[in-house]
Parts: C-alpha cells; structure tokens; sequence
C-alpha cells in the first residue's frame, strides 16, 4: 500500500471526524459551508486526490457538495504569500469549518481565526508549530 493510499483513507476519515451533524442530518437543515485549504497547485494530482476523497466521505455521510454543503477549496500553488492571502479570504467567508493541509496553511489559518474549527492533516509538528496543544485552544 502505497503513502498515497495512506494518505486518502487519512483524508476520507476526516470526513468523519469533521463532521459529526452528517449523520444526524434533516432535510431542513441548512447547507453548511466548508472551506479547504490545499497548499498544492490546483493540478496536483495528489492533491487532487485527497480533495476529492474527503468530498466522497462527505457524499458518504449524506452531505453533497452543492445541495446541503458547500465547500469552498483553494489552491495554495506552494506560493507560502498566496496561501496567507487564501486563508485570510477563507475566513472572511465564514464557513462552519476549514480543513487544512499541511503545516504552512494551518499556521495561516490559525493566525487568521481563533472562532472556526480547523482541522488539519499532514501537519508535521503541531505542538511546535503552535497550532496544537493545549495554548493552541487559547
């Protein structure tokens, strides 16, 4: 099994995990809004891979992308200046959660908010990095 293999079944849990109401859903709830922060170009297919493999896990929980869940993804092209300029737009449109790939686009995100949940993967340190731990729920 390959790191990749790893990596999407690490992502598609997260679906899971991420979302607890999925499973409790009503079909008179309302469309809850997800903002995705990938630090890849947009035509990565690895990270393509991954968007593509949380949207599954939420499909799975009965949340689709354009009835009743909109996710907002942006692509961070390695460009550690637009991945802050990203997560500063990410917040500005208020999603119920973000979920954040990699150290560089947590570390942006946490700076920006302290109110909306951000779950991250691939996040080599948290502790060190400041956005886990303890202080980091300050």
């Amino acid at each position: 099994m390959s790191i990749y293999v790893r990596r999407r079944e690490f992502i598609a849990g997260l679906g899971a995990a991420a979302w607890p109401l999925a499973a409790t859903a009503q079909p008179g709830d309302r469309v809850r809004r997800i903002g995705v922060l990938m630090p890849d170009d947009e035509n990565d297919p690895v990270a393509k891979l991954l968007v593509s493999a949380f949207t599954q896990a939420l499909a799975g929980l009965g949340r689709t992308n354009g009835r009743n869940v909109r996710m907002d993804v942006r692509w961070g092209g390695g460009d550690p200046n637009r991945i802050r300029a990203l997560a500063q737009e990410l917040v500005g449109l208020q999603p119920d959660i973000i979920l954040a790939n990699s150290t560089p686009a947590t570390v942006a995100l946490k700076r920006e908010t302290r109110t909306i949940p951000i779950v991250f993967a691939t996040v080599v340190d948290p502790v060190a990095s400041g956005i886990g731990g303890r202080q980091a729920c300050r």
